[in-house]
């Protein structure tokens, strides 16, 4: 991994922390691009199970996608009780729906503490985290979502499956 991007204890991930090969991706859950590359990463986790480990970090682009900071605060919140990537696969997967009226069904067919998960969101618990995110891919020249490092290094081919799952293998080829 490159100096710049460096996994933190406190990062989403999904596989291995010791994966040859680590993915991240910062992403926007209203962008049709990162619901795309949404199912073929999952695709791509099953196909390389234990050889990639996957990071998501937020890139909200509220300026294009009004509810997409308030779909990373649910996350984050959802997060705070265990189920980070629950809240993440549902709210890509129901994305075309998605709106504030949707989240506390969602978070409540995921059995999450539905009180604290509206508490955190009223109060903006997760707003400074989300934020610093956005702030650190900016610094590191990702504008647009998704945009990808892959072991450190800025991918910029397309978020579709083939091309994703070309980048991998050329990147577990290396390693």
């Amino acid at each position: 991994m490159s100096d710049s991007i460096r996994i933190e204890e406190n990062d989403h991930l999904r596989g291995p922390r010791d994966a040859q090969v680590t993915l991240v991706e910062y992403g926007d859950f209203q962008c049709p691009y990162c619901a795309r590359a949404h199912a073929a990463l999952n695709q791509l986790m099953r196909q390389h199970e234990g050889r990639v480990a996957l990071v998501y970090r937020h890139l909200p682009l509220s300026d294009l996608h009004p509810f997409a900071a308030r779909a990373a605060e649910a996350a984050e919140a959802a997060g705070a009780q265990g189920k980070f990537w629950e809240m993440h696969d549902a709210l890509f997967e129901n994305q075309a729906m998605m709106g504030e009226d949707a989240l506390p069904g969602i978070a409540a067919s995921l059995g999450l503490d539905t009180r604290r998960f509206a508490r955190e969101l009223d109060e903006g618990k997760h707003r400074a985290r989300i934020q610093a995110q956005a702030e650190e891919a900016h610094a590191l020249g990702a504008s647009g979502t998704p945009s990808f490092f892959i072991n450190g290094k800025r991918y910029h081919g397309d978020s579709d499956q083939a091309s994703l799952a070309a980048a991998l293998q050329e990147a577990l080829g290396r390693t």
